[in-house]
């Protein structure tokens, strides 16, 4: 993959909007537990699409990027249940929410579109 791609500046833009929310939930709500584990999976995947980017090998590109996809999938379960218990108000959360499913779709695109690209490369190849 190149250096300067949507999916590495998104998840990037995503991680620093998490740590954001991070801050408030833990200074405004006194909220530890749930925020900590947001923060968690938010940061993460942005670390495993660099991680992927760095892969040596599409294997490695396509573990990398599965990890990311469920880290985002997490994500998107704290998010939702913070909005959903009145941590944060939908005006707070939502667009979060929406940059988070954004990098589901394009996570999810990456990955399908690289595991049928080698499917077909090792059906030539036999």
């Amino acid at each position: 993959m190149k250096m300067d791609n949507p999916i590495r500046e998104k998840s990037y833009a995503f991680a620093l909007s998490i740590m954001r929310v991070y801050r408030q939930l833990q200074g405004e709500k006194k909220e530890f537990i749930l925020s900590k584990q947001m923060v968690r999976s938010g940061t993460s995947i942005g670390a495993n699409v660099e991680e992927a980017i760095g892969g040596q090998s599409t294997k490695d590109f396509l573990s990398k990027m599965s990890i990311a996809y469920k880290e985002a999938r997490e994500t998107h379960y704290w998010l939702r249940l913070l909005r959903d218990s009145g941590m944060l108000t939908p005006e707070q959360i939502n667009p979060i929410i929406a940059d988070c499913e954004e990098l589901l779709k394009l996570s999810g695109s990456i990955t399908k579109t690289m595991r049928q690209k080698e499917a077909k490369l090792i059906r030539n190849n036999s």
